[in-house]
């Protein structure tokens, strides 16, 4: 059983960066992905990374201005984002699959944080 606590959401900003980090609990090689909610739309995909962090994909909106990364002897996976705009305003979920390499399905992950909310203003 993995359990993953998210943290590092906040209010900030246009324009300005935070970091979120996931701690994972358990078996922790597994490939690690953060996807987010926004109000009354569906939960979507973020960004993924491999169980080294080799191999990485982020979604369209993401690409160029968040980063995910993980340190395995810490048991973490973290997503920097930068130039934060409003639209980025969502709960952030961190992800855990039991696979070596990760999805941007988000029906393949078994494990799920509880969310951090992320609220950028204009």
């Amino acid at each position: 059983q993995v359990q993953l606590v998210e943290s590092g959401g906040g209010l900030v900003q246009a324009g300005t960066s935070l970091r979120l980090s996931c701690v994972a609990s358990g078996r922790t090689f597994y490939a690690m992905a953060w996807f987010r909610r926004a109000p009354g739309k569906e939960r979507e995909f973020v960004a993924h990374s491999s169980w080294d962090g080799r191999n990485t994909e982020y979604a369209d909106s993401a690409k160029g201005r968040f980063t995910i990364s993980r340190d395995n002897a810490k048991n973490t996976v973290y997503l920097q984002m930068n130039s934060l705009k409003p639209e980025d305003t969502a709960v952030y979920y961190c992800a855990a699959r039991r696979s070596s390499y990760g999805s941007t399905d988000s029906d393949l992950y078994d494990y799920w944080g509880q969310g951090t909310q992320v609220t950028v203003s204009s």
